[in-house]
């Protein structure tokens, strides 16, 4: 559970998002949203040039069904089991930065295997710190990376994916130790 407040994303003296189908059962609103951004993840991508502003319609992409505010950046101060992501004032600043750093990289392409994945650990390392939206930061991380080691020629296969192990190795990754995220993907690369 994330801890933000106060928190307008939520219904009033709820800890359940606003969503568009009006659901107001953390249940019932994780299940839709389960649903909603695996069909969405069926279809194809947005088109873009892999910077933040290409990141943020993935995340729309995927999540334009259940949030009003997909793709837009959080406005509050966010949490989770102790440790605070990036303030909101910074994310955009961060955002560029990392994004400068993935374009300065070449976006990873040309990289023999093991360089590829760890470039790509340090990214989804630093993109997870800056936690840029309010809700579906991770599925938005993997899907971009997914489609970032496509188009630098890898193949990352998501089916593989064992979301305890990845949930964890993100967790490590946030407190500086990046190998057991570095792990999880050289498993899916």
């Amino acid at each position: 559970m994330y801890a933000v407040e106060p928190d307008p994303y939520c219904y009033p003296d709820s800890e359940v998002l606003i969503n568009l189908p009006g659901l107001r059962s953390a249940e019932r609103l994780a299940a839709f949203e389960l649903v909603a951004t695996t069909q969405r993840a069926d279809e194809p991508l947005p088109a873009g040039r892999l910077g933040a502003r290409h990141y943020c319609r993935v995340h729309h992409h995927l999540f334009q069904d259940v949030y009003s505010w997909a793709g837009e950046f959080r406005t509050v101060r966010l949490a989770k089991a102790g440790s605070m992501f990036c303030y909101p004032e910074h994310i955009p600043d961060q955002m560029a930065r990392l994004f400068g750093f993935l374009r300065g990289e070449h976006f990873l392409a040309g990289l023999e295997r093991d360089l590829f994945i760890q470039g790509l650990t340090r990214f989804l390392s630093e993109l997870n710190a800056i936690h840029p939206f309010r809700e579906g930061n991770g599925r938005s991380q993997l899907t971009f990376a997914a489609l970032l080691a496509y188009r630098a020629g890898w193949e990352m296969d998501l089916a593989r994916l064992n979301p305890d192990a990845i949930l964890l190795a993100m967790i490590e990754s946030f407190h500086g130790n990046e190998m057991p995220l570095r792990n999880e993907l050289a498993r899916l690369v």
